[in-house]
């Protein structure tokens, strides 16, 4: 049985996930330098309707961008790529589970920018293992 303290502040949360972050090999690394990482308790209402989801614990994270694999030298204006964790979430997903929270926010944060770089699951749990 766990022994709960309080919970990670968003400052906490983004230093576990920017370590992840740091812990990437290349050439995935080079590569994410301009993805915004942003952490929040919960996704906004839009994102959720969006997204066509009723409970906001539904959703750990989202990438908002184009993948790699999609994007082209003609294409100016755009906002940067950005990954959303969304804290509470997870924390809840962390307290019924089994892994450490440093090991799920690393599988959730993993997972979206796989996205970034338009990868299969089985690439995700690759670049995963490769820093685990």
């Amino acid at each position: 049985m766990r022994s709960f303290g309080a919970p990670p502040s968003v400052e906490e949360f983004e230093e576990i996930a920017r370590r992840t972050l740091a812990a990437l090999p290349e050439p995935f690394a080079g590569h994410l330098k301009d993805v915004v990482l942003v952490i929040e308790d919960f996704a906004d209402e839009a994102t959720l309707k969006d997204m066509g989801i009723d409970d906001p614990f539904d959703l750990t994270g989202i990438y908002e961008g184009l993948p790699l694999t999609e994007k082209s030298v003609e294409q100016s204006g755009t906002l940067p790529d950005r990954v959303r964790l969304f804290r509470r979430p997870i924390l809840d997903e962390w307290a019924d589970g089994d892994d450490t929270l440093e090991h799920l926010i690393a599988h959730v944060l993993i997972h979206e920018i796989g996205h970034h770089f338009g990868f299969s699951d089985d690439d995700m749990h690759a670049l995963e293992d490769s820093i685990a």
